[in-house]
């Protein structure tokens, strides 16, 4: 299997059936994972801010930087290469509050909030998800299989698989 790393503000899909798309350290940060089962094509966002009117030269130049011009990009892309939104299984993990112990800028539930906003307004229900706590998390898509596993920090990888993050072990 390859490894195809995904880093901050970045997205990569692929339709390669051997392929992991991978996520380091997100934090605040969120990062969205799709896969089309039929199609067999999964793509992996790594976004680090809600909105891209904070900085409009910056999402200009790397819309992968926000979730309202990152999580749109990341659909259209998907259906470029076959997928179709009816089919597509979306999971998130991310949206940690780990340097912000005060919560004065809560930037990670911004992000989620901003995530759940877009994918609402898109009719798309997120199937999984783990996010917020003060946990970095990394998140590894197997494109061939559509499995997604998690490794909080200090916990071992286990696959996310359905609802609110629930937990398959993985030996």
């Amino acid at each position: 299997m390859s490894a195809v790393v995904v880093g901050i503000a970045d997205c990569r899909l692929s339709a390669e059936p051997d392929t992991n798309l991978v996520t380091y350290a997100l934090g605040s940060c969120v990062a969205v994972a799709i896969h089309d089962p039929v199609a067999r094509v999964g793509g992996l966002l790594h976004f680090m801010l809600p909105e891209s009117s904070i900085d409009i030269q910056k999402a200009a130049k790397n819309p992968y930087m926000f979730a309202d011009t990152g999580i749109p990009l990341l659909f259209r892309r998907s259906y470029e290469m076959g997928a179709e939104k009816r089919r597509l299984i979306v999971r998130a993990a991310g949206g940690a509050q780990v340097m912000d112990s005060e919560g004065v800028f809560n930037i990670g539930k911004r992000n989620c909030l901003a995530l759940r906003k877009i994918l609402w307004r898109a009719g798309v229900m997120l199937h999984a998800e783990t996010t917020g706590g003060q946990s970095s998390r990394s998140l590894r898509l197997e494109i061939g299989t559509g499995k997604l596993y998690c490794r909080e920090a200090g916990l071992a990888e286990r696959e996310m698989d359905g609802p609110r993050g629930a937990w398959k072990g993985v030996n």
